[in-house]
């Protein structure tokens, strides 16, 4: 399609970009949230590593509060945790990492997945090396409300530019920003084993972690996508084509929706999830894809993560 013809069609503008509650054919972005809330979402639970018994050594957590990028982001703050491995002073081998976007909800020792706890249960197990834990916040401006109720667009917006878009910023952010953090903080070399690095995220934080594997196969060789926005909402809805007519890249992927997840203006989070499960299977890459009865929340994942650990980080 030649440029002009492309924005005569309005292709170029952004739907999402406009009124969350702006109608079209009787619908509106803002139906996303009646997913949120799926009743068939109750039969779901975290799974039983989330919940460590008392003899399991629990990581150490530590919250960085505000936290302000140089670089990729700049006027912008953000809260970020790092949480180290019990025992890791005593091992010789680097630890594997695993860095989540959307970090508070990950890191929620009482949310739906409890990244730390599963981790202590399952190092404890003997089932993983060591690894570090980053769970990243998307930025806010430096000036925001930091109350997420106030629902200042300006933070919605700046979580979609680094989530959403499919540039290379965010992959560059992680790897010359957090990733040195990381090391700063917990005063160890990390593994530079790509099967070893892993980049997690829900809905806009699932398709970002695509994208940060896409662009940076040489770093994040692990993808946890979680009710992935494979949708138009900065072009996500390209990824099945790119992924079929690219050459494979050396990633591991593994996404989860249902059947009840978001269908609105931008798309069909389903079928959109559904078509990249496809895509993956027919270029040959070595994916898993979860599709349960649940809506737009992190609770069938939650109740699946400690799996997809084993099956993502199995040799």
């Amino acid at each position: 399609m030649d440029v002009e013809t492309y924005q005569e069609l309005g292709l170029h503008r952004r739907f999402a970009g406009g009124d969350f509650n702006a109608k079209v054919n009787g619908h509106s972005n803002s139906e996303i949230l009646l997913a949120t809330d799926a009743p068939e979402d109750r039969v779901y639970h975290p799974c039983a590593e989330a919940r460590p018994g008392a003899d399991v050594p629990r990581s150490t957590v530590r919250r960085l509060r505000d936290w302000q990028s140089e670089r990729a982001f700049p006027d912008t703050k953000r809260d970020i945790w790092i949480s180290t491995p019990p025992g890791l002073d005593d091992s010789d081998e680097p630890p594997a990492v695993l860095i989540c976007n959307d970090g508070g909800g990950y890191v929620d020792r009482n949310g739906a997945v409890r990244v730390v706890e599963v981790l202590d249960s399952l190092l404890h197990n003997g089932e993983i090396r060591p690894t570090v834990s980053v769970f990243v916040n998307p930025g806010l401006p430096l000036d925001a409300d930091p109350d997420p109720t106030t629902r200042d667009p300006r933070s919605a917006g700046q979580r979609s530019l680094e989530y959403d878009s499919m540039t290379p910023a965010y992959a560059g952010f992680l790897v010359d920003e957090i990733l040195p953090l990381a090391r700063e903080l917990t005063g160890r070399e990390l593994t530079s084993e790509p099967g070893h690095t892993t980049v997690c995220g829900a809905s806009s934080g699932g398709i970002c972690a695509f994208t940060t594997a896409w662009h940076r196969p040489d770093v994040f060789g692990r993808v946890i996508s979680h009710i992935g926005s494979y949708v138009n909402i900065r072009g996500g809805h390209n990824f099945p084509y790119l992924v079929r007519s690219t050459a494979r890249k050396p990633i591991r992927v593994f996404l989860q929706s249902g059947a009840r997840d978001a269908d609105i203006v931008v798309g069909n989070w389903p079928l959109a999830n559904r078509t990249m499960a496809d895509a993956l299977a027919y270029a040959g890459y070595d994916h898993r894809f979860e599709f349960g009865v649940g809506g737009h929340s992190l609770r069938h994942g939650g109740a699946l993560f400690a799996e997809t650990l084993r099956w993502l980080w199995r040799d």
